[in-house]
């Protein structure tokens, strides 16, 4: 076997394969995104190229990927292999791994002494905001899972600010499937500044050589009576809903045709039948609803099965019982056959659906067959996940579920750090068989896997694609595919296989063609050596703003960077926003705004903000029109903001999108910052407490802001100690002046007339 020799690579330790070698060279030369298979050795391509660009370059590597434990395992691999310094061990400050369990003081000192930086895109987003460093020397910056770089993702904003920062910039972008939609993809390299797309597929002569036979086998599975009893029942409950909709002179669909697609149409016409302010709009939307869930109930009862049925009717009938249940589900769990429904589940003792046996039987005849295989089933839903475990565990086959880290309920979901320890089981061997949600679908490194089930077949070519990679990467593998007849699985299947061959086809034509012109970064107004001495040691010209924290993966925050905003990150107790002393903006979307006035306290959090501050904002973001978004009266809105804008003295303020109200932050904050932004009239204000009081009183003497007066009263005392201070004595405290100090003196002796 040869190895790839390189000064930055440890001698006999990356195998030598030609096709990873030539797409390394051609990422050297431009930004580049890498499409290959799971399983062909995309982290090996970015270990050559991030070793040339150190060799030759001074500076240092920046590797992103969406998860912990991606992270992880990048960290691991180029620790494996990585030399630094000219052939010498690299020193354990020279990696550097940050997540957001790694403290901002922290990844400033590990980013100053690093080579190789390992990160989510997210915490290095927030930190270029912040400025805490600079990205001016970073000379290669990978983005792992690169097709997520559309919309708002962090990568998006990293890839435009680095673009602009870095010295000598270079990008390498690495994804499995960056999907069928060429559109979208292009949006991607757009995105990311690509400017070529290196591709291979199993069948590319380089490729052959290296790659594994994986066979693939659909089986086909029966719904039994009990099931298909059900799946009648709730199509009939469709129908009906159906039916009242076509009497309210709505187009429905057939009922045996209720897709997702012909459901958002449905729903664009009650959305602009409500605009219209059409009473019978309302009802249609809520009968919406109701459609909504019992298509989810059918897609259950075909392929996940009996329990996962059981518990989403379950939640449907807490749902409706409770007080805070929409009249969706309230209406629908008072339905006689729905009730029905639900008596004859209860009846059911055990799985009906022939899958989860089906399961068993493959997964204990393969370790029957090969005791020390690695077996990934793979499930869309947590109740499925924990039916299969429950399965697998009485039957004696150790197995363990892999899912995300939000809780649910009674359910509890994984933390980052148990899931990567979850994984070293699984590569170890300490079980055999990992049942997944779509959380292990990016990124898993367990090499020695030798089978993958899928629990049900999925449309995206993307997900299939990745999954199918969990296998055949150091040997041959099987991949199984339950299919329920008669159901959404057939459809998926072949929807799935046409996508894939698009996906192919698309991404080789990409790469044999040159791409459209991504869109170039924008040009530095300074040098980039000048402006990473202005991040890190002189104060930004910009107005500043304090961001809560939680705010940050929203386009504002972006925006805001780009017009120059000098930015702070804070976890603010109430707001998002926070503009000098005086002002706190609570930013919330129209949808938002409705659905906290009815499932939150909305009062309850714009009156926290209007205690806090004299000039509290509230900005409502979107064009939606208020009184359609959800069904309430609209004197009831109206009462709610004359209550925020009168009662509570609270600023309204509407904007159009999220740039809109970034640039209207800025706005805000350039008149605060300027001389006159703390010598407006005092407002009519009420206070919580003394201190709030007298520093309220303080501030309304001529040429006294809230700030001066924070600044006397700390230095005096009192207001009284003020009053009787002489001029001189005033202007001694730091940041009052003369004419301050004598507007003070003279209207506090001055006669009243």
């Amino acid at each position: 076997m040869n190895y790839v020799s390189h000064p930055l690579i440890r001698p006999e330790s990356i195998e030598e394969r030609r096709y990873q070698l030539s797409i390394a060279l051609r990422a050297l030369d431009a930004n580049t995104m890498v499409v290959l298979p799971t399983g062909l050795g995309k982290t090996a391509v970015a270990l050559i190229v991030a070793a040339s660009r150190l060799y030759s370059h001074p500076g240092r590597v920046l590797v992103l990927a969406p998860t912990k434990p991606l992270v992880e395992q990048h960290l691991r691999f180029f620790k494996q292999f990585l030399l630094i310094r000219d052939g010498s061990e690299p020193d354990e400050s020279d990696f550097a791994m940050f997540t957001g369990d790694t403290s901002p003081e922290e990844r400033a000192r590990a980013w100053e002494a690093c080579r190789v930086c390992f990160a989510t895109p997210q915490v290095i987003k927030n930190d270029c905001l912040a400025g805490r460093y600079s990205l001016a020397d970073v000379v290669l910056l990978v983005v792992d899972e690169c097709h997520r770089a559309v919309g708002n993702y962090a990568y998006v904003f990293l890839a435009q600010h680095y673009c602009t920062a870095a010295n000598d910039p270079l990008l390498l972008a690495m994804t499995a499937s960056p999907g069928g939609d060429p559109a979208k993809v292009q949006e991607v390299c757009n995105n990311l500044h690509i400017e070529a797309v290196e591709t291979r597929v199993e069948t590319d002569e380089d490729v052959r050589p290296y790659i594994h036979e994986r066979e693939i086998q659909y089986v086909d599975v029966y719904l039994p009576e009990e099931l298909q009893a059900a799946i009648v029942v709730l199509r009939g409950l469709v129908e009906s809903r159906l039916a009242r909709l076509a009497k309210l002179n709505f187009r429905v669909p057939k009922p045996d045709k209720l897709s997702m697609k012909a459901l958002n149409a449905l729903n664009a016409q009650i959305q602009q039948r409500i605009r219209t302010r059409d009473p019978s709009a309302f009802i249609a939307a809520s009968l919406h609803a109701e459609c909504m869930k019992l298509r989810h109930a059918i897609s259950l009862a075909e392929t996940q099965g009996s329990e996962a049925l059981k518990l989403y009717l379950g939640r449907l009938g807490a749902e409706g019982a409770s007080s805070s249940g929409s009249k969706a589900s309230k209406r629908l769990v008072a339905d006689p056959a729905y009730l029905g429904l639900v008596e004859a589940a209860a009846g059911w003792k055990e799985e009906l659906h022939p899958k989860a046996s089906i399961v068993r039987e493959l997964v204990r005849a393969q370790l029957a067959a090969h005791p020390e295989s690695r077996i990934i089933v793979f499930a869309t839903y947590r109740d499925t996940v924990q039916t299969l475990v429950d399965t697998l565990t009485a039957a004696g086959i150790a197995c363990e579920r892999f899912v995300g880290q939000a809780s649910r309920d009674a359910e509890r979901g994984l933390s980052q750090k148990e899931q990567i320890a979850s994984l070293a089981r699984f590569r170890e061997g300490e079980f055999k068989c990992l049942i997944a949600t779509s959380v292990g679908e990016e990124g898993l490194d367990v090499p020695s896997t030798d089978m993958v089930i899928f629990y049900e077949a999925v449309p995206s070519e993307i997900r299939s694609i990745q999954r199918k990679g969990r296998t055949g990467r150091s040997g041959s593998g099987t991949i199984v595919v339950l299919v329920t007849k008669g159901t959404s699985d057939e459809t998926f299947r072949y929807v799935s296989q046409s996508r894939e061959r698009a996906m192919v086809t698309g991404i080789k034509e990409m790469s044999a063609a040159p791409l459209l012109a991504p869109a170039p970064a924008p040009t530095p107004s300074v040098p980039a050596a000048t402006r990473q001495a202005e991040i890190l040691s002189f104060a930004p010209a910009g107005p500043a703003i304090t961001i809560d924290d939680r705010e940050t993966s929203s386009r504002v925050v972006g925006r805001l960077y780009e017009l120059g905003a000098s930015i702070a990150l804070e976890r603010l107790e109430v707001g998002d926003y926070a503009i000098g002393d005086r002002i706190l903006v609570e930013r919330k979307t129209v949808q938002d705004f409705m659905n906290t006035l009815v499932e939150r306290d909305l009062f309850g959090q714009i009156k926290a903000m209007a205690d806090a501050v004299l000039r509290p904002v509230l900005i409502i973001e979107g064009e939606d029109d208020l009184y359609a978004v959800r069904n309430i009266h609209p004197n009831a809105i109206r009462g709610t903001l004359a209550a925020i804008t009168v009662d509570m003295g609270v600023a309204l303020i509407r904007t159009r999108d999220a740039d809109d109200t970034a640039e209207t932050l800025y706005v805000l904050a350039q008149r605060e910052g300027s001389e006159r932004g703390e010598r407006k009239i005092h407002p009519k204000k009420s206070y919580r407490s003394v201190r709030e009081e007298q520093e309220y009183a303080l501030a309304a003497f001529p040429s006294v802001g809230l700030k001066s007066a924070r600044l006397l009263l700390e230095h005096f005392g009192s207001l009284k100690a003020i009053v009787d201070a002489e001029p001189e004595e005033l202007s001694s405290v730091y940041g009052i002046g003369e004419k301050t100090a004598r507007a003070i003196w003279d209207l506090a002796r001055r006669p009243y007339r």
